[in-house]
Protein backbone atom coordinates (compact mmCIF):
# COMPACT_ATOMS: atom_id res chain seq x y z
CA UNK A 1 0.00 0.00 0.00
CA UNK A 2 1.85 2.84 -0.90
CA UNK A 3 -0.98 6.02 -0.33
CA UNK A 4 -2.34 7.23 3.72
CA UNK A 5 -5.66 6.86 4.28
CA UNK A 6 -6.94 10.03 4.70
CA UNK A 7 -7.83 11.18 8.97
CA UNK A 8 -10.57 11.94 10.23
CA UNK A 9 -11.10 16.17 11.69
CA UNK A 10 -12.85 18.12 14.02
CA UNK A 11 -12.98 17.08 17.55
CA UNK A 12 -14.56 14.12 19.19
CA UNK A 13 -14.39 12.91 23.43
CA UNK A 14 -12.47 16.44 23.67
CA UNK A 15 -9.75 16.18 21.93
CA UNK A 16 -8.81 17.66 18.48
CA UNK A 17 -7.97 15.33 15.57
CA UNK A 18 -3.89 16.59 16.08
CA UNK A 19 -4.16 15.09 19.96
CA UNK A 20 -5.69 11.87 18.22
CA UNK A 21 -3.33 11.29 15.78
CA UNK A 22 -0.21 12.03 18.21
CA UNK A 23 -1.71 9.74 20.65
CA UNK A 24 -2.09 7.23 17.87
CA UNK A 25 1.40 7.93 16.88
CA UNK A 26 2.62 7.29 19.77
CA UNK A 27 0.88 4.40 20.81
CA UNK A 28 2.25 2.83 17.03
CA UNK A 29 5.64 3.52 18.54
CA UNK A 30 6.07 2.19 21.47
CA UNK A 31 4.38 -1.01 20.05
CA UNK A 32 7.48 -0.86 17.68
CA UNK A 33 9.90 -0.21 20.91
CA UNK A 34 8.44 -3.53 21.93
CA UNK A 35 8.09 -5.50 19.31
CA UNK A 36 11.12 -4.43 16.68
CA UNK A 37 13.41 -4.20 20.05
CA UNK A 38 12.83 -7.31 21.55
CA UNK A 39 10.63 -10.64 19.99
CA UNK A 40 9.97 -10.80 17.27
CA UNK A 41 12.31 -8.15 15.73
CA UNK A 42 11.79 -5.70 13.02
CA UNK A 43 12.06 -8.25 10.01
CA UNK A 44 9.55 -10.59 11.94
CA UNK A 45 7.29 -7.89 12.51
CA UNK A 46 4.36 -6.87 10.24
CA UNK A 47 1.64 -4.12 9.88
CA UNK A 48 -1.37 -6.35 11.70
CA UNK A 49 1.17 -7.58 14.38
CA UNK A 50 2.62 -3.95 15.23
CA UNK A 51 -0.95 -2.79 14.71
CA UNK A 52 -3.01 -5.41 17.25
CA UNK A 53 0.38 -4.72 19.71
CA UNK A 54 -0.85 -0.77 19.79
CA UNK A 55 -4.09 -1.37 20.60
CA UNK A 56 -5.23 0.08 16.95
CA UNK A 57 -6.61 -0.65 13.64
CA UNK A 58 -4.06 -1.39 10.38
CA UNK A 59 -6.30 1.01 8.78
CA UNK A 60 -5.38 3.78 11.84
CA UNK A 61 -1.89 2.28 10.89
CA UNK A 62 -1.86 3.77 7.68
CA UNK A 63 -3.58 6.99 8.79
CA UNK A 64 0.26 7.73 10.42
CA UNK A 65 2.58 5.91 8.22
CA UNK A 66 3.06 4.80 4.77
CA UNK A 67 5.03 1.13 5.58
CA UNK A 68 6.31 -0.63 8.40
CA UNK A 69 10.00 1.12 7.72
CA UNK A 70 8.37 4.37 8.65
CA UNK A 71 8.05 3.28 12.19
CA UNK A 72 11.88 1.56 12.07
CA UNK A 73 13.15 5.03 10.84
CA UNK A 74 10.92 7.26 13.46
CA UNK A 75 12.39 4.94 16.55
CA UNK A 76 15.69 5.09 15.13
CA UNK A 77 15.51 8.78 15.26
CA UNK A 78 13.43 8.96 18.62
CA UNK A 79 16.03 6.98 20.52
CA UNK A 80 19.34 9.17 19.05
CA UNK A 81 17.00 12.36 20.05
CA UNK A 82 16.94 10.75 23.61
CA UNK A 83 20.62 10.07 23.36
CA UNK A 84 21.07 13.71 22.13
CA UNK A 85 19.33 15.37 24.72
CA UNK A 86 20.92 13.32 27.64
CA UNK A 87 24.53 14.35 26.31
CA UNK A 88 23.67 18.06 26.13
CA UNK A 89 22.25 18.11 29.46
CA UNK A 90 25.52 16.64 30.67
CA UNK A 91 27.27 18.65 28.88
CA UNK A 92 25.66 21.79 30.07
CA UNK A 93 26.35 20.10 33.82
CA UNK A 94 29.98 19.50 32.92
CA UNK A 95 31.22 23.05 31.30
CA UNK A 96 33.08 24.23 33.81
CA UNK A 97 35.57 20.95 34.08
CA UNK A 98 38.31 20.07 32.79
CA UNK A 99 38.63 18.28 29.03
CA UNK A 100 38.57 14.57 30.18
CA UNK A 101 36.35 14.58 32.59
CA UNK A 102 34.05 16.83 30.33
CA UNK A 103 34.07 14.18 27.88
CA UNK A 104 34.03 11.57 30.14
CA UNK A 105 30.58 12.92 31.77
CA UNK A 106 29.11 13.88 28.25
CA UNK A 107 29.73 10.24 26.77
CA UNK A 108 28.94 8.16 30.17
CA UNK A 109 25.06 10.40 29.82
CA UNK A 110 24.99 9.55 26.01
CA UNK A 111 26.10 5.47 26.59
CA UNK A 112 23.32 5.47 30.27
CA UNK A 113 20.36 6.73 27.77
CA UNK A 114 21.01 4.66 25.23
CA UNK A 115 22.19 1.71 26.64
CA UNK A 116 19.77 1.74 29.23
CA UNK A 117 17.33 -0.06 27.65
CA UNK A 118 18.34 -2.98 25.70
CA UNK A 119 15.36 -2.31 22.92
CA UNK A 120 16.79 1.11 22.08
CA UNK A 121 20.03 -0.69 22.20
CA UNK A 122 18.99 -3.28 19.32
CA UNK A 123 16.82 -0.47 17.53
CA UNK A 124 20.23 1.35 17.17
CA UNK A 125 22.95 -0.63 16.43
CA UNK A 126 20.96 -3.87 15.21
CA UNK A 127 17.52 -4.05 13.76
CA UNK A 128 18.52 -0.84 11.93
CA UNK A 129 21.13 -1.63 9.57
CA UNK A 130 20.79 -3.35 6.00
CA UNK A 131 17.32 -2.75 6.02
CA UNK A 132 17.39 -0.35 2.68
CA UNK A 133 19.41 2.43 0.89
CA UNK A 134 17.02 4.78 2.75
CA UNK A 135 17.29 3.72 5.78
CA UNK A 136 21.32 3.22 5.52
CA UNK A 137 21.47 6.94 4.46
CA UNK A 138 19.46 7.98 7.82
CA UNK A 139 21.99 6.08 9.53
CA UNK A 140 24.68 7.75 8.11
CA UNK A 141 23.10 11.17 8.31
CA UNK A 142 22.69 10.64 12.29
CA UNK A 143 26.52 9.28 12.37
CA UNK A 144 27.60 12.67 10.54
CA UNK A 145 25.72 14.06 13.29
CA UNK A 146 27.42 12.76 15.77
CA UNK A 147 30.83 13.88 14.25
CA UNK A 148 30.05 17.03 14.22
CA UNK A 149 28.69 16.98 18.01
CA UNK A 150 32.49 16.00 18.74
CA UNK A 151 34.29 18.38 16.41
CA UNK A 152 32.41 21.40 18.14
CA UNK A 153 33.50 20.06 21.22
CA UNK A 154 37.39 19.57 20.03
CA UNK A 155 37.18 23.08 18.91
CA UNK A 156 36.17 24.66 22.01
CA UNK A 157 38.64 22.39 23.75
CA UNK A 158 41.45 23.50 21.56
CA UNK A 159 39.65 27.49 22.38
CA UNK A 160 40.16 26.86 26.05
CA UNK A 161 44.11 25.58 25.55
CA UNK A 162 43.06 21.95 26.10
CA UNK A 163 43.08 20.45 23.06
CA UNK A 164 45.41 20.32 20.27
CA UNK A 165 44.87 22.64 17.22
CA UNK A 166 43.81 19.75 14.51
CA UNK A 167 41.41 18.59 11.97
CA UNK A 168 39.41 16.53 14.25
CA UNK A 169 36.99 15.17 11.91
CA UNK A 170 38.58 11.50 10.92
CA UNK A 171 39.20 10.75 14.41
CA UNK A 172 35.67 11.52 15.37
CA UNK A 173 34.50 9.26 12.73
CA UNK A 174 36.68 6.64 13.38
CA UNK A 175 35.38 6.87 17.15
CA UNK A 176 31.77 6.95 16.51
CA UNK A 177 32.41 3.89 13.84
CA UNK A 178 33.93 2.26 16.78
CA UNK A 179 30.99 2.98 19.10
CA UNK A 180 28.73 1.54 16.45
CA UNK A 181 30.85 -1.43 15.72
CA UNK A 182 31.63 -2.10 19.47
CA UNK A 183 27.91 -1.87 20.95
CA UNK A 184 26.43 -3.99 17.88
CA UNK A 185 28.94 -6.77 18.15
CA UNK A 186 28.22 -6.81 22.37
CA UNK A 187 24.52 -6.81 21.55
CA UNK A 188 25.15 -9.97 19.71
CA UNK A 189 26.83 -11.81 21.71
CA UNK A 190 30.55 -11.57 20.08
CA UNK A 191 32.13 -9.36 22.60
CA UNK A 192 32.34 -10.69 26.25
CA UNK A 193 32.25 -7.93 28.38
CA UNK A 194 29.73 -5.86 30.90
CA UNK A 195 28.78 -2.66 29.60
CA UNK A 196 30.66 -0.95 32.18
CA UNK A 197 33.84 -2.16 30.65
CA UNK A 198 32.68 -1.45 27.25
CA UNK A 199 31.43 2.01 28.23
CA UNK A 200 35.09 2.18 30.15
CA UNK A 201 36.94 1.51 27.19
CA UNK A 202 35.56 3.71 24.57
CA UNK A 203 36.21 6.51 27.02
CA UNK A 204 39.64 5.71 26.84
CA UNK A 205 39.41 6.02 23.41
CA UNK A 206 37.82 9.36 23.14
CA UNK A 207 39.93 10.97 25.44
CA UNK A 208 42.76 9.84 23.21
CA UNK A 209 41.40 11.81 20.36
CA UNK A 210 41.08 14.52 22.26
CA UNK A 211 45.08 15.10 22.82
CA UNK A 212 46.26 17.48 25.25
CA UNK A 213 47.88 20.70 23.44
CA UNK A 214 51.44 21.19 23.80
CA UNK A 215 53.63 22.73 26.52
Amino acid sequence: MTGRVRPATGRYGGRSAEERRAERRRRFLDAGLRLFGDAPGYRATTVAALSEAAGLSTRQFYEEFRTIEDVLAALHLQVNDWAEEAALAALARAAELPVAERAAAVFRAYAANVTGDPRRIRITFLEIVGVSPQMERQRLARRARWVEFICAEAARAVERGEAEPRDYRVAAAAFIGSVNGLLHDWTVGWVDATLDELVDELVRMLLGILRPAPL
